[in-house]
């Protein structure tokens, strides 16, 4: 069959730009033929990629990017490795206990995976155990803090609330009238992190990039086509996200969603001064269609928000375009005593969503598995389910291996063109009844 659907992500993705740069490794040329062969070089392919080669350390572990590492979706995300659960669709946002408690359980795999292999190689990705602001303006985002803080008050994780009047001492803006902070979460400049991920991987190992497949066969060996050869595996593993679909699999189940980040600048001592506050933090919205905020290791401000679906799994330049103006009224709300402050990049970047918030985990078919749509917490769960599958392909099982192969996966959409038409008008009217939070 042929992969109709190839990733192109927009050129100026901010994170990717100011990390350091690094070689990429070759695309692949002729025949090669290996035990493992893994489809998405980002964080839940990386990962996955390290596990199989520590696991079965006598095999070649061939891992494919069709684009170069850092570049992609794990590259353009806002930085937090969360460690709590958040069920958006529980009343205190934590739902079923022993749900909750294993899914903390799960995050936490992925986090310190992260912490160990980063400490480990002395990957300079600027990771920090800062932990997160969670920030309301209007009554409705408020409720929502109340909600969740009796959520984590059942779950006995440690928080703090913070009014108003004290905010600024925190985020330096005064716009937000309350904030939920939650000491667990790592932030992390993620092309950074993803680049030293790729640069640190076991000797056996290899890293083809700017290799996008274009056909496959399965059957007793898997064919991956591309432009200058093939790969024939013995096993695959896709953790492409929804390019998954592409390969015949989980097709219709699976929503593109691209959400869309502007970086500054970096500030000047003035400014800095200017806006006050702590160096370097982030914030997330009580309504999840509102704008998180970063101030980064290197003094910029991150404004993320809007979001578009996109049912090729491509960016639309014209959304970036518009969705640029929204960011600039954003910041100018919220930091008002930085007005003459520019964006210097603006960029766009995929989840993979569900319906019902499941993801993929396990056997997909004969010789095919997949660690797939990780519905927004690509950093600690993509992490922790690309270890995991490696884990449960050596052998392993344990409680949250077992959680994870017993989700019923990822629910079936409604048929295109009315998949396209409900997607987006939920989606704008989401973004407007978030209001001031956007």
């Amino acid at each position: 069959m042929k992969v109709t659907s190839l990733p192109a992500d927009d050129a100026n993705p901010g994170w990717f730009h100011t990390s350091a740069q690094r070689t990429p490794r070759p695309c692949a040329t002729g025949e090669i033929r290996t035990r493992w062969a893994i489809v998405g070089a980002g964080l839940t392919g990386l990962s996955a990629a390290r596990r199989l080669a520590e696991r079965f350390p006598d095999d070649e572990v061939v891992l494919v990017e069709a684009q170069v590492v850092g570049f992609g979706p794990s590259g353009r995300n806002a930085g937090f490795a969360i460690d709590l659960p958040h069920d958006i669709g529980a009343d205190d946002y934590i739902g079923d206990i022993d749900v909750a408690r294993t899914v903390l359980k799960l995050n936490m795999v992925g986090q310190q995976s992260l912490k160990d292999i980063v400490a480990a190689h002395g990957i300079d990705c600027h990771l920090r155990a800062s932990g997160k602001y969670q920030a309301a303006i209007e009554d409705r985002g408020v409720a929502v803090l109340d909600a969740y803080r009796r959520g984590l008050d059942k779950l006995g994780q440690p928080y703090e609330m913070i009014g108003g009047p004290d905010l600024p001492g925190h985020i330096g803006t005064g716009y937000y009238r309350q904030a939920l902070y939650t000491p667990g979460t790592a932030l992390v400049q993620p092309a950074a992190l993803v680049k030293g991920l790729a640069d640190t991987l076991p000797a056996n190992v290899s890293l083809y990039e700017n290799t996008p497949i274009t056909g496959v066969e399965y059957g007793d060996k898997v064919v991956l086509t591309h432009a200058k050869g093939r790969f024939v595996a013995d096993k695959l593993l896709l953790t492409n996200n929804a390019f998954a679909m592409h390969f015949g699999f989980l097709r219709g189940r699976m929503l593109p969603i691209f959400t869309y980040g502007s970086l500054t600048r970096p500030l000047t001592p003035t400014e800095q001064a200017r806006l006050g506050g702590k160096d370097f933090w982030g914030l997330i919205p009580a309504d999840p269609c509102g704008t998180t905020l970063r101030r980064t290791h290197d003094n910029r401000i991150l404004v993320r928000n809007s979001f578009s679906f996109n049912a090729d799994g491509r960016p639309d330049p014209d959304c970036l375009r518009r969705f640029k103006q929204r960011h600039r009224r954003s910041f100018k709300r919220r930091f008002p005593m930085l007005p003459d402050v520019p964006f210097e990049f603006t960029w766009g970047g995929s989840l993979a969503m569900s319906a019902n918030h499941e993801g993929q985990f396990g056997q997909l078919a004969p010789n095919v598995y997949g660690a797939l749509c990780c519905n927004g917490l690509g950093v600690t769960r993509g992490t922790a389910t690309g270890l995991l599958l490696a884990d449960w392909l050596a052998g392993e099982r344990g409680e949250v291996i077992d959680f994870l192969l017993a989700s019923p996966g990822p629910s079936r959409n409604p048929p295109r063109p009315l998949l396209d038409i409900g997607v987006n008008l939920t989606l704008a009217w989401s973004q407007h009844k978030a209001g001031q939070e956007s």
